[in-house]
């Protein structure tokens, strides 16, 4: 497909012809087998699928080229591998940017539109029903709001709001304007045939997938993505890196 994000970008869920979700049963799957709130992958992706995927999403210098996370490992003589923490790579969480290397951080809890729309056209060629895709968004994100008699998918920690939509929405910005063009992703979305999963916590700067061992390896394939293997056992905390030093404290100290 043809993605046009000079006019997508800026619009919110109404405008790009999402549809809030009646009913949340298109998701009992997910909650059912969601292993509780306990800082791993399989507390975000079910634990059903045989392969899983970490996508990173990219810093990005003054002028908003991305910067890759190897990238950004190399410079400062830390270890890449699929378990790097942005904060035992750049040496702190409260740096706030590396002159000449990167300018703004990983964006937190939101899919970046660019690396959502270079998932999502690995992942198409996945699901037999790339028409009809389910969107979950946390509704204590402050970029969306729904009425008190609208059922939630009750996820671990993060009761989501369910939207309807197709494949074409993975790019979707929650609470994007033209004033305010810097939305949030979803948090959540898969297809109807369930055959694979992504996930972006609110606080994380990475994402995950879980899908069939082929479509992972085309992910992991995908130049415009940087993206590694993981299990659904994998830490997800700040001081899950084991190969490099941690910084002093975590992001939230």
């Amino acid at each position: 497909m043809t993605w046009d994000p000079a006019t997508t970008d800026s619009q919110d869920w109404d405008e790009r012809g999402l549809r809030r979700a009646p009913v949340v049963s298109a998701g009992t799957w997910i909650t059912d087998s969601i292993r509780g709130f306990g800082h791993g992958v399989a507390g975000l992706v079910p634990p059903v699928f045989p392969a899983y995927a970490r996508v990173f999403h990219p810093a990005s210098t003054i002028d908003d080229e991305p910067v890759r996370w190897d990238t950004v490992a190399e410079a400062n003589g830390r270890i890449q591998h699929p378990v790097m923490e942005w904060g035992s790579i750049v040496g702190s969480w409260q740096t706030p940017e590396q002159e000449g290397l990167w300018h703004d951080p990983p964006s937190e809890g939101s899919l970046p539109a660019d690396t959502a729309r270079a998932l999502a056209d690995t992942l198409r060629a996945y699901t037999q029903t790339p028409s009809k895709c389910w969107f979950a968004h946390w509704e204590g994100s402050g970029h969306i709001e729904a009425p008190s008699n609208y059922p939630r998918l009750p996820m671990p920690g993060r009761d989501m709001i369910l939207f309807s939509g197709t494949i074409d929405h993975a790019d979707i910005q929650f609470g994007a304007s033209e004033q305010f063009p810097f939305g949030m992703s979803a948090h959540l979305w898969w297809p109807d045939d369930q055959t694979w999963c992504a996930a972006t916590d609110i606080d994380l700067m990475t994402t995950y997938v879980g899908a069939s061992t082929e479509c992972i390896d085309a992910v992991l394939a995908n130049s415009a993505l940087e993206a590694l293997p993981v299990d659904s056992a994998q830490k997800l905390t700040w001081d899950s890196d084991t190969h490099n030093p941690l910084p002093p404290a975590g992001p939230y100290a």
